[in-house]
């Protein structure tokens, strides 16, 4: 919680929030032995209660005055972190469980590693410090445990590489056993770092269709 500023709150959408950019392992800043690589922050404020009139069944003045008087400013940071590539981590054909055409369906097998989970306990201790130190009150710092492909960016299912034994893609994103395809999300990559991928994924994938269309040319595809 954040005291004062009753008096005062933003128009419309909030435009943005805050970003805590990686600190730890970096070559010119701290540095950890309970871990490799590193992690974010994203956060932001608002006043407690705004929209907490959404789904309610209740209607008339008395109701619109109430949702409309929000309570006090609250401020969050939620940790974002890497997941690093584990070879134990797959997602394979499951011929047990067919779905309605008779086709094998998928299945994933993937847990947290000992890096993962220390990183996650960091996170948790720097959060808290930082909010503290900041003059917030009320600081609860948390784990909501969650499974693996909640943060939205899991990567690896199908890599890159040169060698088709160790790999699916080749090093311009097309699948090595069928030149014509090319897989330009996530899936190539293997991590993310603690940092949204969308970017390069976009990256690769105009690397990729420039690639395409000038083997087009050639009639190689």
């Amino acid at each position: 919680l954040v005291d004062g500023f009753e008096d005062q709150y933003y128009k419309g959408r909030r435009p943005n929030g805050i970003y805590i950019p990686r600190y730890v392992n970096l070559k010119d800043g701290p540095q950890s032995d309970k871990f490799v690589r590193g992690f974010g922050f994203q956060g932001g404020g608002q006043r407690a209660g705004w929209g907490q009139g959404t789904n309610m069944k209740e209607f008339g003045g008395e109701f619109k005055d109430k949702i409309m008087n929000p309570g006090p400013w609250e401020f969050f940071i939620t940790g974002f972190a890497e997941s690093l590539p584990n070879h134990e981590n797959r997602v394979f054909l499951n011929k047990d469980v067919l779905d309605k055409w008779g086709q094998p369906t998928l299945s994933i097998d993937a847990e947290w590693g000992p890096n993962e989970l220390a990183i996650n306990a960091q996170m948790r201790v720097d959060a808290a410090e930082m909010l503290e130190r900041a003059g917030l009150k009320d600081i609860v710092d948390f784990d909501n445990k969650h499974e693996m492909g909640y943060g939205i960016h899991e990567m690896g299912t199908a890599r890159m590489g040169r060698d088709p034994k160790t790999s699916v893609l080749n090093s311009m994103n097309q699948i090595h056993a069928c030149k014509n395809v090319f897989v330009t999300d996530g899936a190539a990559m293997t991590s993310s770092s603690c940092v949204n991928p969308s970017l390069t994924y976009m990256a690769l994938t105009a690397r990729a269709a420039a690639h395409a269309v000038s083997e087009l040319k050639k009639l190689n595809l």
